[in-house]
């Protein structure tokens, strides 16, 4: 297979993977109504994990013997699911406040969240290029929360916190060592995140028992595109480079918009303009500048 269909393969994939996002976002938008955010996070945590425990036996990347479960660094891999849970918790809650399409927007901050982190955690030197796209970037969440307005509320900013916490998780996977397996690392970080987030429900007190085979089913449902969505993305990420499948990541914003027009009615087009044009410019500026620089360090090779 040639390099350019490994890269539209990947790019399916990716698109396939936004879509069961989508079907998540949609079955928790109508699961608030009985079941709190903390009660559905814990529930995508415990049965989201299983499409990739199954895929991961079939391959054989986990094989369930005690060296091969072991884990130097198993408490940052805890630490970086608690992260998850946090992450979740923030996102699910916001979906019951806000429009679909502004929380995708918002979301697509993650980027910029995790350019910033591996400034203070890693110490990386950053140009003009990038400073300019964070300004930018955050500058268009500025505008579309639009802080000190009437029309600010604190849910607002319930994606930005969804959007920092998946950048530090994805970011801390650099800390691991190099022959750490990236199943295990993921196992031991999803058992952490379904931990963490049972007990958000405990302590939440909004326990409510599943009234019905249909909200167990949509629950189910819920977990599972969530889970198969993540699957689909690593599957992706791992075929194609980044560079190459980052730009196709806006689809989501599109389809977010779409589905929140048409089942809920949602067209959020005054709230989301002009901040969602910056935070994309802002994105595409970071893309262009990462491959820029691979391409000058491959040619001094």
């Amino acid at each position: 297979m040639s390099e350019n269909q490994k890269t539209l393969k990947a790019i399916v994939i990716l698109l396939a993977g936004l879509l069961c996002f989508d079907v998540m976002i949609l079955e928790v938008r109508y699961l608030l109504a009985n079941y709190s955010a903390p009660e559905l996070s814990a529930y995508r945590n415990v049965f989201g994990i299983l499409p990739s425990l199954l895929v991961m036996l079939y391959t054989g990347e986990l094989q369930f013997q005690k060296k091969s479960l072991a884990l130097r660094q198993w408490k940052l891999a805890f630490v970086r699911g608690a992260i998850v849970a946090v992450a979740q918790l923030t996102f699910y809650s916001s979906v019951g406040f806000l429009e679909l399409a502004t929380i995708s927007v918002l979301g697509h901050t993650s980027g910029l969240f995790m350019v910033l982190l591996s400034i203070f955690l890693f110490k990386e030197r950053v140009g003009k290029w990038r400073w300019g796209a964070l300004i930018i970037g955050f500058w268009g969440a500025i505008l579309i929360i639009q802080p000190g307005s009437e029309t600010f509320s604190i849910s607002a900013l319930l994606p930005l916190v969804a959007a920092f916490s998946y950048a530090l998780y994805l970011v801390s996977m650099r800390y691991f060592d190099d022959d750490a397996p990236n199943a295990l690392i993921y196992i031991y970080a999803s058992f952490a995140s379904g931990l963490v987030a049972t007990v958000f429900a405990f302590f939440s007190g909004d326990i409510t028992p599943v009234a019905s085979l249909k909200d167990g089913s949509m629950i189910l449902l819920m977990s599972m595109a969530g889970g198969t969505g993540m699957l689909l993305m690593m599957f992706a990420y791992r075929t194609a480079p980044a560079s190459a499948l980052a730009p196709f990541g806006y689809f989501a914003i599109i389809s977010a918009f779409v589905f929140g027009w048409i089942f809920f009615g949602e067209f959020p087009v005054d709230k989301l303009f002009p901040g969602v044009l910056l935070i994309i410019l802002a994105g595409a500026i970071i893309i262009w500048r990462e491959h820029y620089v691979r391409q000058k360090q491959a040619e001094t090779v």
